[in-house]
């Protein structure tokens, strides 16, 4: 991929009160897409109340497409459930990658807040996200409500990846 940006390190930490689609609970996974590209994580039994702690890496070439997150209910005899859907934009997360490969955070104390992302109706936010300058990395913790459902959140974190040779922002 000759004009690749980097990784991004998305960290699908837990499921919070996810609605249940079968009788008692749900089993539910993450699918993350991007794109042409697709994850997902492991599925977690009986539970609506889930903790993947799964790393899911998307390669960056474009910060225009959404991640959009979907969570569904494993089933053995039928189409999986969907448990609902969000999606989130990278783009303010990116200018924060840029100003470190242009050396703007050099010297920046641990847990400085680079950037706040505030819950808007156009994104999935449901409480303020901090961009933060953390151990020489750049990391967003974000809880995001799901639509088209009658309840649930999901946790994540992102983390950007340099790759070697990769074009990055800056040039």
């Amino acid at each position: 991929m000759e004009n690749l940006l980097g990784l991004l390190r998305i960290h699908v930490f837990r499921g919070i009160n996810l609605a249940k689609r079968d009788v008692r609970s749900s089993d539910p996974y993450v699918v993350v897409r991007m794109g042409k590209q697709k994850l997902r994580t492991r599925v977690v039994k009986k539970n609506t109340n889930p903790e993947w702690d799964e790393d899911l890496t998307l390669s960056i070439s474009s910060t225009d497409p959404p991640v959009k997150i979907s969570v569904y209910d494993k089933d053995t005899f039928s189409f999986d459930d969907k448990m609902g859907d969000a999606e989130f934009d990278i783009r303010p997360f990116a200018e924060a990658v840029k100003m470190k490969q242009e050396g703007k955070l050099e010297g920046f104390p641990n847990g400085t807040t680079i950037f706040q992302v505030k819950p808007t109706r156009e994104n999935c936010l449901s409480e303020e996200s901090n961009i933060m300058w953390t151990d020489g990395k750049l990391v967003q913790h974000m809880f995001l409500r799901l639509r088209n459902v009658e309840c649930g959140e999901i946790e994540l974190q992102l983390e950007w990846i340099d790759v070697p040779g990769s074009k990055g922002f800056s040039k």
